[in-house]
């Protein structure tokens, strides 16, 4: 793999997952300040890895198959971690509404991710290349895992009242994408079929 910057970039972001784990799990004294800090420092790389590929004329095929790779590390084991957490569960005001919001959220990401891989497959991907609305998905729940990660109020703000509104409208989008994902898929199948 060439060592460019938006590949630096996305590597980063895969090796900030681990890293924010243990200092959760850890649970430091500034532990979630650290935890919120470096994900929101990987939720940029995610932006900015992307915008200086194109800008640079820096794409690759490794980075294009490590960039939704890094996505889905950050977003499901994070959602994961604060899933399991009890003190989240006893800060939110749903607890099941909550957990069932992030289901439906991990549970879309594979679903997503098996659907471009296999429109990929039958050279079809740009059917289902992220949308706007994907994009408003991405950052909901980027807000919300940053969030739900702080725990703590910030200059005044609920985060985790916050982090919770988010989580469900991020699962909300997530179902609204999804459909529209699935039935650009189905046309092209239908349209393949005849």
């Amino acid at each position: 793999m060439e060592p460019t910057i938006p590949n630096l970039l996305t590597l980063f972001r895969i090796a900030a997952v681990p890293l924010i784990i243990a200092l959760y799990l850890l649970d430091l004294q500034y532990g979630h300040w650290y935890c919120a800090i470096l994900f929101t420092l990987a939720g940029i790389s995610d932006g900015l890895d992307g915008y200086l590929a194109r800008r640079w004329n820096q794409t690759s095929p490794v980075g294009a198959f490590l960039d939704p790779v890094a996505d889905k590390l950050l977003v499901v084991l994070l959602l994961v971690l604060v899933l399991t957490d009890s003190r989240v569960s006893e800060m939110v005001i749903f607890p099941m509404v909550f957990k069932l919001a992030i289901i439906v959220i991990v549970a879309r990401e594979i679903i997503i991710s098996a659907l471009r891989e296999w429109m990929a497959e039958i050279g079809q991907r740009s059917a289902v290349a992220v949308s706007g609305l994907g994009k408003w998905k991405t950052t909901a729940q980027m807000i919300a895992i940053g969030a739900l990660l702080f725990q703590k109020n910030l200059l005044g703000l609920p985060t985790m009242l916050i982090g919770e509104i988010l989580v469900y409208v991020a699962a909300a989008l997530t179902i609204w994408s999804m459909a529209i994902y699935m039935s650009a898929a189905s046309k092209v199948v239908e349209a393949e079929s005849k």
